[in-house]
């Protein structure tokens, strides 16, 4: 075993990392077409083995759900041969029980959709989702942990970051896995919109939740709104959603004007935080279309891409800064 810069270790944890972030695109398809309970049996598809289901049953929502079965299947197998991969060749033991632990986490995410279709509880989708976004994070790491930068960086000269930008940096993006969460909660409840009008809610700033609001709401929703008829909870979930949305919006913003003061405009994690910035925008500009559009599919399923990525970004800003900060002190 080494601690060279192994390419195609490398490149293979890249794959798997990116191929996790495909599948929670395809997740968040299976949601927004409603397809979640569209193969009634697990681990078989509808009595087939899943892997030998006839080509010319793929269709409606079938399609979608069969698709991310096998999707799943593949980050599986990725993982696992990661995970050995990292035991036999690479010498950093931390880094051989990360790999341990990417394959039990993507292990334990199989049976919760499995689950979930097996006991019809919808609910269950929230720490399904949950941990789609913890296992990004953990084969995103480990992607990092393997590449070329960070096993020579510490021949390099490192720019220490201050210790309370790397908190806020910390904290915003534990802010946004809350808020994943939250919306988690949200399109697990297949109720729809909640509220149907953006940036006011129901014509106000924070709209009624009475009894008599609520039939209100239900009895003047938009036409061809699918989904059960919404509640009070619902209303009030998504409007903390969208206040949590400022809030995270404001952090990233304070966290790329603190990046610009402390390191300079031309240090990448400065550039880095600006990009996060960027993303932020398009994901609030992606929410109201969300809004806008009664919940387009392809629209919906963009926006948790792009809240996946939100994630992503401040979790690798906050690994490389530790890094860098390590290896200057």
């Amino acid at each position: 075993m080494n601690k060279k810069y192994n390419p195609a270790l490398f490149w293979f944890a890249v794959a798997n990392a990116v191929t996790t972030f495909l599948l929670i695109g395809l997740g968040g398809l299976v949601t927004s077409h409603e397809a979640g309970m569209s193969v009634p049996d697990w681990p078989t598809t509808y009595g087939y083995n899943m892997f030998v289901f006839p080509l010319d049953k793929w269709v409606g929502g079938i399609f979608y759900e069969h698709s991310h079965r096998l999707l799943a299947s593949g980050v599986g197998l990725l993982t696992t041969i990661l995970a050995v991969w990292l035991w036999l060749k690479d010498s950093r033991k931390w880094l051989q029980w990360l790999g341990i632990a990417a394959f039990l986490l993507v292990i334990v995410q199989g049976i919760l959709g499995g689950l979930r279709v097996r006991w019809q509880l919808d609910w269950l989708g929230v720490p399904h989702g949950a941990v789609a976004q913890a296992f990004l994070l953990l084969t995103t790491a480990i992607a990092l942990f393997t590449s070329r930068w960070w096993m020579n960086s510490a021949d390099e000269k490192q720019t220490a970051v201050p210790r309370g930008l790397r908190s806020h940096i910390l904290y915003v993006t534990l802010l946004i896995f809350v808020q994943l969460l939250i919306a988690a909660t949200m399109r697990h409840q297949h109720a729809g919109l909640a509220i149907t009008d953006f940036p006011l809610a129901y014509g106000k700033i924070w709209p009624a939740t009475t009894p008599e609001a609520i039939a209100h709401y239900n009895a003047t929703r938009p036409p061809g709104t699918i989904g059960n008829p919404i509640t009070a909870f619902q209303v009030n979930l998504q409007m903390i959603h969208r206040l949590v949305a400022y809030a995270i919006f404001l952090g990233v913003a304070a966290a790329a004007m603190l990046a610009r003061k402390r390191l300079g405009l031309r240090d990448a994690l400065t550039k880095l935080a600006f990009f996060w910035l960027a993303l932020l925008s398009l994901q609030i500009g992606l929410g109201a279309w969300t809004i806008w559009s009664n919940k387009a599919a392809d629209v919906t399923t963009l926006h948790v891409m792009v809240g996946a990525s939100a994630l992503l970004t401040g979790a690798l800003w906050w690994l490389v800064a530790a890094r860098r900060t390590k290896l200057a002190t």
